[in-house]
């Protein structure tokens, strides 16, 4: 039983690893802001949600755990709500998405 536990707790370990890596990859490769945040904020709470419940799964039933489920709560509230505070500060100084097609940047 403790093989299965820890063969599911390094999958998902790994899993979010890669989320997080694909995350940052979209950071440095998408065109604008919104397209980035959107990318970044996704990859983000999936990645990080995939660690905890790794580390959760490693850890047993503890006051690590309890600790572990408080911040992964904490996390799925603030960041999306960081990345709407963050497009509508963007908005509301000015800058616009991106909407150009790629036929129209090359001419």
């Amino acid at each position: 039983m403790e093989t299965v536990l820890d063969i599911f707790s390094w999958i998902a370990i790994v899993g979010g690893g890669l989320f997080a890596m694909i995350g940052g990859l979209g950071v440095l490769r998408l065109p604008d802001l919104f397209s980035r945040m959107h990318g970044a904020g996704i990859t983000d709470t999936l990645g990080a949600g995939l660690i905890i419940l790794g580390l959760a799964l490693q850890s047993g039933f503890t006051l690590i755990t309890v600790k572990l489920i408080l911040i992964l709560v904490f996390l799925f509230v603030t960041s999306p709500t960081s990345s709407y505070a963050l497009a509508n500060a963007a908005l509301s100084a000015g800058l616009r998405p991106l909407t150009a097609k790629k036929e129209d940047m090359s001419s």
